[in-house]
């Protein structure tokens, strides 16, 4: 090989390195900040659990994720406690965090990815591509779409005519209904019954006058919510409750938050979780 050939060769050996260096850098986010629960239970599932450096307070799946440090709940996200984490990746749904707050995260030049959330199984499933495709994995994304569709396809839900009630609380004080466009309104309906409160969009104060009109069979709670009035006592003593059926009947069905609203990975397993309780 003459002095010319070496010279190629070695060029050619620089860039084929270089590609590969650089190839395993996209790869790997060394520092991930999610900002939303869903998103989070995607990255842990595609194998991203331990460069996971801080999650938004909705972000309670896995378990491991409680010993993450939390940078307050994404509606309400600022910038400061994010960046203070030093990410090399954030990732976001694009209808809470604030624009000026990503575009703080855009000017220091921190990977900036927001992805539409949709909550129906579809959405899900593009959910989870964006996210692998965001970590450059999309094989496992793709992998991950597959089993959710082995879990619709397993999926059996009764439909009924029962009207599910939710109501957010956080002790008597603050009590909110969930109207339609709203999660609970999509998973009430995935699970085979109707939302008592399908008249107006999106969350309501709670009053007597709206309990009586909707009359809901059952209503539905967080688990913690619940908890915070004291109980199916506590929630009894609430003005209007007595006097519909599910509150003659106390048929009070209460499940963990994130599982019922999340529209992650275990979205199917919610759908089930929920239809089962309704037809017990």
């Amino acid at each position: 090989m003459n002095f010319t050939g070496i010279r190629r060769a070695i060029l050619f050996f620089a860039v084929a390195l270089l590609l590969v260096m650089n190839a395993s850098a996209q790869q790997a986010a060394k520092r991930i900040v999610s900002l939303n629960g869903a998103i989070t239970e995607i990255v842990c599932a595609l194998g991203f659990e331990k460069a996971i450096a801080g999650v938004d307070v909705t972000s309670t799946y896995p378990a491991s994720m409680n010993q993450v440090p939390k940078v307050g709940h994404n509606r309400n996200i600022s910038a400061e406690p994010v960046l203070a984490l030093q990410p090399d990746l954030i990732l976001a749904t694009d209808n809470f965090i604030q624009p000026s707050v990503i575009e703080q995260f855009k000017a220091v030049g921190v990977k900036t990815v927001q992805v539409k959330q949709e909550f129906s199984i579809d959405g899900t499933k593009k959910l989870i591509t964006a996210i692998a495709a965001a970590l450059n994995v999309p094989a496992k994304g793709a992998e991950l779409c597959k089993q959710l569709d082995k879990e619709k396809q397993s999926l059996q839900v009764k439909q009924q005519s029962k009207k599910v009630l939710f109501i957010y609380a956080r002790g008597a004080g603050t009590m909110m209904v969930a109207g339609k466009e709203t999660p609970l309104d999509k998973i009430i309906t995935l699970a085979g019954a109707q939302n008592a409160a399908g008249s107006f969009n999106d969350f309501k104060p709670l009053t007597p006058e709206a309990l009586v009109t909707a009359n809901p069979d059952v209503i539905l709670m967080f688990e913690d919510g619940l908890k915070s009035m004291g109980g199916i006592d506590g929630l009894l003593k609430v003005q209007g409750i007595p006097q519909t059926t599910a509150g003659k009947q106390k048929k009070v069905i209460v499940m963990d938050g994130q599982l019922l609203t999340g529209f992650g990975p275990r979205v199917v397993q919610a759908v089930k979780e929920l239809s089962g309780k309704l037809n017990s």
